[in-house]
């Protein structure tokens, strides 16, 4: 593959997994990333867990043990000791009053260009998400979204498993959003999406499916049916997606070139490593690893 000009990380946080701003730019510079999407993770009184405890900022623990996440406060603080490094995103919690109304004044404000990260325990077509995406889209904000499934068949018996650690709903529920807000981009990420590359997403148990991909997956059709649906291929989720089958990733990435983001929503190289391993057009390369995310959102001014 040949390397691109240029990288923007679509997909981060800050303030987490015990590094603060001055780390996350350190790892930016030291992968030679120009600069990051920073989007903010909400957390409602139904999100609240203590798995949080191991990656949030213990500084924004409430008395009562609760966390509010990754808030808007926090992006716009390190924004102003990094100004050329990042561009800002927020979501605001769907079930909060005036949702939609906050995201525009976050956008008037705070120049808020991406809305995201929207991660809530509410399904995707609920008509107090689709009033956000209706905004988003009305501002010309793409929406990053992540999806967990709510139901994983036991590796055993097939019978469905509850997921506590569910966002969004399910496949079924991104697509009628799609539907209800063609006006709006939406960038798909997390395993509930990426399961979808691959026929077989109803019957594996494993949150990270690693078996080859076989025919009959959703989302390829779901790009074709919806010119709004954009992914990025951040965390583990999109690189074992294509890394279960690399055959299948080439023509894939190939083929969805000019709707595919490069993120990583952590540290670290292993999307990069994978992506320099396959054969890529300089094309291509270019599109996912920059040109897209421009094409989306202006860069830091």
């Amino acid at each position: 593959m040949p390397a691109p000009s240029r990288i923007v990380d679509s997909h981060q946080h800050v303030r987490w997994h015990q590094r603060d701003e001055h780390g996350l730019v350190a790892d930016l510079d030291a992968h030679g990333i120009g600069y990051a999407w920073l989007l903010t993770w909400q957390l409602g009184p139904v999100e609240q867990s203590p798995e949080h405890a191991n990656y949030l900022n213990p500084a924004l623990t409430l008395p009562d043990g609760s966390h509010p996440g990754i808030p808007l406060a926090e992006l716009i603080a390190v924004r102003t000791l990094y100004p050329q490094r990042f561009v800002v995103g927020y979501c605001p919690h769907p079930l909060w009053p005036s949702a939609p109304q906050l995201l525009e004044a976050a956008h008037r404000m705070h120049d808020v260009r991406i809305c995201g990260e929207w991660k809530f325990r509410v399904p995707f077509d609920d008509p107090r998400c689709l009033a956000i995406f209706h905004m988003a889209g009305k501002l010309k904000l793409p929406v990053v979204l992540h999806l967990d499934v709510q139901y994983l068949p036991d590796p055993v018996t097939d019978a469905p498993v509850y997921q506590r650690m569910w966002y969004g709903g399910n496949v079924g529920a991104l697509e009628r959003a799609l539907t209800a807000c063609p006006e709006t981009v939406f960038i798909g990420h997390a395993p509930g999406f990426w399961r979808e590359i691959s026929g077989d997403a109803d019957t594996s148990p494993s949150q990270y499916p690693h078996s080859p991909v076989t025919p009959g997956g959703r989302l390829l059709p779901l790009f074709d049916r919806h010119p709004n649906l954009y992914a990025d291929l951040s965390a583990g989720s999109g690189r074992t997606a294509l890394a279960r089958d690399p055959a299948h990733a080439v023509q894939f990435l190939t083929r969805y070139a000019d709707r595919l983001l490069f993120g990583r929503d952590y540290y670290g190289t292993e999307l990069h490593t994978f992506l320099q391993s396959q054969p890529l057009s300089a094309d291509v390369v270019e599109k996912i690893y920059w040109r897209n995310a421009e094409r989306l959102v202006a860069p830091p001014r």
